[in-house]
């Protein structure tokens, strides 16, 4: 017993010593939370600048804000740690199973997503928060997600994903994650779905025109059609700012923003660190939660060819309970993308739901093809426990 627990010591220091060697240090630390990319251009610092100033503008009704909407800036709800970060700040999306057992967001009442501001009176209508609906027998909420190091995700090749799918299919513990197949709207081609709980946008620039939308009512050239106020698109004709609200310029500074946003940097590493690593390798955590991507050629030299740490295979899982019940495109139910686990200690509340307090029981609520993982880790004693929370804390 004693020569094992010298090994594991051993590789606990060597763990820590690699990962030191990650932890930057004297003149060139990593950018910090909110900050650019290293190594970009003026020109892309520019774009950088520009995107941020896009991302934290209040948008008003004459800018085509609502008629129904979740907020007036992105940066209302992307604030934790720095601007570009997640937040506490959950939505709501509803629906019910259809006859046929396939899933029914009641678009006709406005589903799935629920906005929960209206502008108020506007010519003879007045458009207020949007409700659940007596006929929803599925609502679900999910926290808002941070954006720091995106823009690497977006550079990954759909290839890896694919790879990881493969290799994760011969896993003994059954978590073969499944690639979300959707379309880029800019291209009109399948392509591999990476952003959102269910990894139903492709590109960082569908993903904002996405959300310009449908959390902010402002209609762009990917998605130029306007949300009907709690399904009555009747009422769009007091819209007071009809048609196309954003050119793509808006969508695109958005895009900018968050392709340039640098990823978390990494906590203080210690023994206690190290050894934490060492039983989230052994617990399998690591089946979903990819330690290490790679990015592809990329005309960005920060972008391109870079190695990176995002403890996420941006795949879907079945998550058995804990699913949200929410289908979009073909990520049903119980399928959630891998969260990513980079900057996990500065988030406040955890799950897609905010429902964990603690990354005790966060961990401890996984379910599903997470299961095995989760079952080790309840079995652990308490000091192998705190190591492993001393590991994510210092992502």
């Amino acid at each position: 017993m004693g020569s094992r627990v010298s090994l594991r010591a051993a590789a606990a220091i060597g763990i820590v010593f690699a990962l030191a060697a990650l932890t930057p240090v004297g003149s060139n630390p990593a950018p910090d939370f909110g900050q650019p990319l290293a190594g970009l251009t003026a020109d892309q610092l520019a774009r950088f600048d520009a995107g941020k100033t896009e991302f934290t503008e209040v948008e008003s009704v004459e800018d085509g804000l609502g008629p129904v909407m979740n907020d007036v800036s992105c940066a209302n709800c992307h604030s934790v740690a720095a601007v570009g970060g997640g937040s506490a700040i959950l939505e709501t999306r509803f629906g019910t199973t259809a006859a046929d057992g396939t899933f029914d967001p009641l678009s006709q009442f406005g589903g799935s997503l629920i906005q929960t501001e209206g502008i108020g009176a506007s010519g003879s209508c007045e458009y207020l928060a949007e409700i659940v609906p007596p006929e929803a027998t599925i609502v679900a909420e999910r926290r808002t997600t941070p954006l720091f190091g995106l823009g690497l995700v977006d550079a990954t090749p759909d290839s890896v994903f694919y790879g990881l799918a493969a290799i994760e299919a011969h896993s003994p513990d059954g978590t073969a994650g499944v690639v979300s197949v959707v379309t880029n709207i800019a291209t009109g081609q399948n392509a591999v779905g990476k952003f959102g709980w269910k990894c139903q946008n492709p590109s960082l620039f569908q993903f904002a025109g996405d959300a310009y939308l449908n959390e902010m009512g402002i209609t762009n050239p990917q998605f130029p059609d306007e949300n009907c106020p709690q399904g009555d698109c009747a009422a769009l004709a007091c819209n007071p700012v009809p048609g196309l609200n954003d050119d793509g310029s808006g969508v695109q500074a958005f895009a900018d923003f968050m392709t340039f946003l640098a990823p978390p940097p990494r906590g203080p590493v210690n023994a206690a660190v190290g050894l934490g690593e060492l039983v989230f390798l052994g617990a399998g955590c690591a089946g979903c939660h990819t330690p290490t991507l790679r990015t592809g050629s990329n005309p960005v030299a920060a972008l391109n060819k870079v190695t990176y740490h995002p403890y996420s295979d941006f795949l879907l899982h079945d998550m058995g309970a804990l699913g949200d019940g929410i289908t979009q495109n073909a990520a049903t139910g119980k399928l959630m993308r891998t969260a990513p686990l980079w900057g996990i200690r500065r988030l406040t509340t955890f799950l897609h739901d905010g429902r964990a307090a603690t990354l005790d029981a966060a961990i401890l609520a996984h379910d599903g093809q997470a299961a095995h993982a989760r079952n080790r880790y309840a079995a652990m004693p308490s000091s192998r426990k705190a190591w492993l929370q001393a590991f994510l804390n210092s992502l």
